[in-house]
C-alpha cells in the first residue's frame, strides 16, 4: 500500500498559441497489492485522456512520476498551487 498519497497538477498556458493544457499525475494503490500511475492530460476544461501504469512496487511508480515530471517541466509547464 502507499504510504504517502502523491498527487501532481501542472499547466502550460500560453495565450498566443491558445494553449491551456494540463497533466495530472497520481500515484494509488491497486486492488491486487501493487501500485498504479495514472496519468490524465487535456485541454483545461475538458475531460481529457487517461492512461494507468501498473508496478509491483512504488519505488518503480515513483521513478516514472519523477521522469514525466522533468520531461513536462523541460516542455513549460507549471506546478499550480
Amino acid at each position: 500500500m502507499t504510504r504517502e498519497p502523491y498527487r501532481l497538477y501542472i499547466e502550460r498556458i500560453d495565450p498566443s498559441k491558445n494553449m491551456a493544457r494540463y497533466y495530472a499525475l497520481s500515484i494509488e494503490p491497486n486492488l491486487f497489492g501493487g501500485t498504479s500511475l495514472v496519468r490524465s492530460w487535456g485541454r483545461i476544461g475538458s475531460r481529457g485522456q487517461q492512461k494507468i501504469h501498473v508496478f509491483d512496487s512504488e519505488a518503480k511508480a515513483v521513478d516514472l512520476l519523477l521522469t514525466l515530471l522533468r520531461k513536462k517541466r523541460s516542455r513549460g509547464y507549471r506546478v499550480m498551487r
